[in-house]
């Protein structure tokens, strides 16, 4: 079972829900918030392709 644990958007008003959500300014804000949070809590992202990153946690 995998656990969305954080999404990383473009868009504010594309995005909400119970998770944490962090709005980038730019695409490459938007990769690098990723990348970093990726890491931090050892996650996987996934690029939605519309503007909008997931990051995964598989159990």
């Amino acid at each position: 079972m995998a656990e969305i644990v954080a999404v990383v958007s473009l868009k504010a008003d594309d995005v909400g829900g119970g998770t944490p959500i962090f709005i980038a300014g730019s695409k490459e804000e938007l990769e690098q918030t990723s990348f970093l949070l990726e890491k931090i809590l050892d996650a996987s992202a996934h690029d939605l392709k519309n503007g909008t990153i997931i990051l995964v946690n598989r159990r």
